[in-house]
């Protein structure tokens, strides 16, 4: 730890999310102020060296991650300069003090973030990390290591991951140097137990990193280049055409969060701040920039990197209805990308089928808006776009190379806003200076949509108020609810359980196991099972999945009240997603949909649009859904926690259903559901082994096939060469005797050259064929081993509710399937088709298209 002089040197490294406190706890280390802090962002690795008590200090300022994205979702930037914050002090670190502010909770969403981050250092980084708490004053009466068990198990992962090594700071109390002192002998302890060790640099990853922020560099410039010389020609051309646009009609468009208000704000020169409410409907604002008229639609925005298909039907209407909001049309398109972010293929796919709703013509009239440009640091625009890849330069290039960055930080700086109107005025002159038209007919076909979906609205809101004014005399308050949810992935299940019981109990992070949680709320006691959301793909989800899905029901052994159906109001909800919900409640009987309810969440989502509305807009899936509960849903806004009402009503709601019910609960027998789910997965077993079998078959024949006409070739070339006779010839294709016929035909002097262009045109065919031939052997050999896998026994484990007599029935009629399909007999039609052929007292035949194989494994199975 001694530096080349012989004195005591500690480098250290302040790493941690943003507005964690970093900067605070370097000038607290350093004892003056050396970072700037407050509302100062550090945007770059900042090295600041200083002198305490005796020790040379190096204290790196690393600048914070996004404590709400994931690695996945920021840019390639920024893992970059994570990995190369090590390389700010040579030879390397001796701790990493990992600042985790007191006054913030460390959930297990902080906590996987954490560790995505740590895993850019590799697994040993965690030998040089310590943990800095940040806010020491929150503690106030409380110790740090109550504060640590009472947070839960994500901290206390952390504490453990760490060895145990943490240290409090109370950066408002800078004058007390007692807290640096202690750290500095926490830090030198550990390095002592690292026998004087420091985290080093592996020079083969800082120069890989390196070169390619070199290649980076060099085709930004490029594009900066290009950028400019287009700048360039439409300044000419604009200023040979003397033309101006007194009027700019714009639309904005982009996803979620991207900043899409915020520019339109900076545009208009608007003060207010964003009150972080969503924008929901399409909605047209006025204003000048200079003597300009402008009109700016502001649009709903999509969820990032989630297709057209997955985006509810109200959301893409208000897409489409914007640009009759600026008729006679919009001069361009601003498309929102948020440049603090990652911009994947999936990102590019979401775009891509958002923007086209619009038209193809979209792109000619697109300019890419740039936003949080003031996170790039000292890196430029066109640096982002080259290091994020493919999918980012895709789009660049699709919109033409037309590109702006707005500094948010910066938001009164009107250079900006006068370089972005230049931009889309030379889009406008690139387009002949005339709008985009829109299709009169999209208009007409959403107004008709909007009059059925209004009268489909009214008619169900009629029908519920109905039964429920017949209920209503019939219920009773009950003073206890019991309440399940389930739902898929990521619909708000743990986020509603905790509004419901008004407490944070429920991780909204993804659950892996059922939790159970109650509470007194509105004079009732209520008890909330939550469940691990299913996935959408059923191939996905496992036995054990399953299981644990079902258990909560099991946690109740007198029954629940309600089964709610968790349904977020955000995402689409179509074909996939019934079959998923159909999969799962086929684990109960019948009688679950008379105690099932359907409850909506991301409630704000409506906006001034009734749920009733959203119910016909939307798929006939959902509608299917809703009547399967017999218009039983309810809505809630997790964004309103206050509302009280919503919670309240859905006890009603639920009070009335269990009135609808003569007082019964819902009380499944759990020995059933575990059968219904291993019967499940065995069907899905019996499919893939009748699909692999037929697999084998095609493959076989495709074989087959491929060989016999490598032989018919090779005796045709034999034929060719004068080798066999020529009846023999004749009889190997109709057509190639024509052939033969029509070369011998020829002149001598002609017949031997085109002879050897057959002949090598022959050995082209045959070594082709040897090729696929050897594949399809492989293909053939794998598939035969796969199918082999499955027949050897790697069945589904029986339940151990099951009985060991059911055990043994059930396992020995898998066995007697299993063997049943290896009997079974693949042959073709007269139409070549391949057939399955079953007992001939089945009556029953199937026949199987080659190219996708669907087929029903219940047909004749033995019993």
């Amino acid at each position: 730890m001694e530096n080349k002089l012989g004195e005591k040197e500690i480098r250290l490294i302040l790493i941690g999310g943003r507005w964690a406190g970093k900067s605070s706890s370097g000038n607290t280390i350093l004892g003056e102020e050396r970072f700037e802090c407050g509302r100062t962002r550090t945007i770059q690795s900042e090295v600041r060296h200083g002198d305490v008590e005796g020790r040379k200090l190096i204290v790196v300022d690393a600048p914070g991650w996004n404590s709400s994205h994931s690695l996945t979702e920021i840019p390639e930037r920024d893992k970059q300069t994570f990995k190369l914050n090590t390389s700010k002090c040579p030879p390397g670190p001796n701790v990493f003090l990992l600042v985790i502010p007191i006054d913030c909770a460390f959930t297990a969403e902080q906590k996987r973030i954490v560790e995505e981050h740590m895993k850019l250092l590799e697994k040993r980084v965690w030998k040089y990390t310590m943990v800095l708490f940040t806010c020491g004053d929150f503690l106030r009466k409380r110790t740090i290591e109550q504060h640590i068990e009472s947070e839960g198990d994500a901290l206390k992962w952390l504490i453990e991951r760490c060895s145990n090594r943490y240290h409090v700071f109370n950066n408002n109390e800078r004058y007390n140097t007692t807290q640096v002192t202690q750290l500095l002998e926490k830090i030198e302890e550990m390095v002592w137990h690292n026998n004087g060790s420091y985290y080093e640099v592996e020079e083969q990853i800082f120069n890989i990193i390196k070169e390619k922020q070199r290649e980076v560099a060099e085709r930004a410039e490029k594009r900066r280049r290009r950028a400019e010389e287009q700048r360039h020609d439409m300044k000419i051309l604009i200023q040979e055409e003397k033309k101006t646009i007194p009027k700019l009609q714009m639309i904005l468009l982009g996803s979620r969060s991207a900043g899409k208000t915020l520019v339109e704000n900076t545009i208009l020169g608007i003060k207010e701040q964003e009150d972080g409410r969503r924008t929901t409907q399409s909605v047209a604002r006025h204003g000048f920039v200079g003597k300009t008229e402008i009109t700016l639609v502001d649009t709903p925005g999509w969820w990032k990197g989630f297709p057209v298909s997955d985006t509810p039907e109200a959301i893409k209407e208000e897409v489409m209805r914007s640009m009759f909001l600026c008729p006679p049309g919009p001069h361009v398109f601003l498309l929102v990308i948020d440049a603090d972010s990652s911009f994947n293929a999936k990102h590019l796919d979401a775009v891509t089928t958002h923007m086209e709703l619009l038209g193809q013509e979209v792109w000619r009239r697109t300019v890419v808006v740039f936003t949080r440009g003031d996170w790039l640091g000292t890196n430029t625009i066109e640096q982002y776009i080259e290091a994020e890849g493919e999918a980012m330069q895709s789009l660049v290039e699709q919109c033409g190379n037309r590109y702006h960055v707005i500094d948010n930080k910066n938001a009164d700086e009107c250079t900006q806003i006068t370089e972005l109107l230049e931009k889309i005025t030379w889009t406008v002159a690139g387009n002949g200076w005339s709008h985009f038209s829109p299709d009169e007919k999209i208009f007409l076909t959403i107004e008709e949509k909007r009059r059925r979906v209004e009268e489909g609205a009214r008619l169900r809101q009629s029908q519920v108020k109905a039964k429920r004014k017949s209920l209503r005399g019939a219920k009773d308050e009950l003073r206890e609810l019991r309440i399940v949810m389930l739902g898929q992935k990521t619909s708000g299940k743990s986020e509603t359980g905790n509004n419901l019981l008004r407490k944070e109990v429920f991780s909204t992070c993804e659950n892996k196991h059922c939790q159970v949680e109650d509470g007194e709320v509105a004079g009732r006691r209520i008890t909330v099972i939550d469940s691990p959301g299913w996935y959408e793909k059923s191939s996905l989800c496992t036995e054990e999945m399953d299981k644990e899905i079902v258990r909560g029901l099991s946690v109740s052994p007198l029954g629940v009240h309600v089964v709610l159906l968790v349904v977020p109001l955000d995402l689409t909800f179509r074909e996939a997603q019934q079959v998923a919900l159909e999969e799962h409640m086929n684990l109960f009987d019948a009688s679950v949909w008379k105690h099932t309810m359907v409850l909506f969440t991301f409630g704000d989502k409506l906006a001034d649009k009734s749920v009733e509305e959203h119910i016909e807009r939307e798929h006939r899936a959902l509608r299917w859904l809703v009547d399967k509960c017999k218009n039983k849903y309810h809505v809630v806004n997790n964004m309103k926690r206050t509302d009280m009402n919503q919670v309240t009503e859905l006890f009603e709601k639920i009070e009335e259903m269990v009135a609808g019910n003569s007082g019964r609960l819902f009380c499944p027998d759990m020995n059933d559901i575990h059968l219904r789910i291993e019967e499940k997965f065995r069907r899905r077993q019996l499919k893939h082994v009748l699909k692999q079998q037929l697999e084998e078959e095609y493959r076989r024949r495709e074989l087959e096939m491929m060989t016999g006409f490598r032989e018919k070739l090779l005796e045709l070339q034999a034929d060719i060469r004068g080798s066999v006779t020529s009846t023999k010839s004749k009889s190997l294709f109709g057509d190639m005797a024509k052939l033969k016929a029509k070369g011998v035909g020829q002149k001598k002097k002609d017949g031997k050259e085109k002879e050897e262009i057959i002949g090598e045109k022959i050995n082209q065919e045959i070594e082709k064929l040897d090729k696929d031939i050897m594949r399809a052997t492989d293909r053939l050999r794998s598939s035969k081993d796969f199918l082999f896998e499955d027949f050897k026994g790697d069945n589904p484990a029986p339940s151990i509710a099951q009985s060991s007599l059911e055990r043994r029935i059930s396992t020995s009629h898998f066995e007697n399937v299993l063997q049943w399909l290896s009997t079974l007999q693949i042959s073709t039609n007269v139409e070549n088709q391949l057939t399955l052929n079953f007992s001939q007292t089945s009556g029953y035949g199937s026949v199987l298209p080659q190219d996708d194989v669907v087929f029903d494994t219940e047909a004749d199975i033995p019993q």
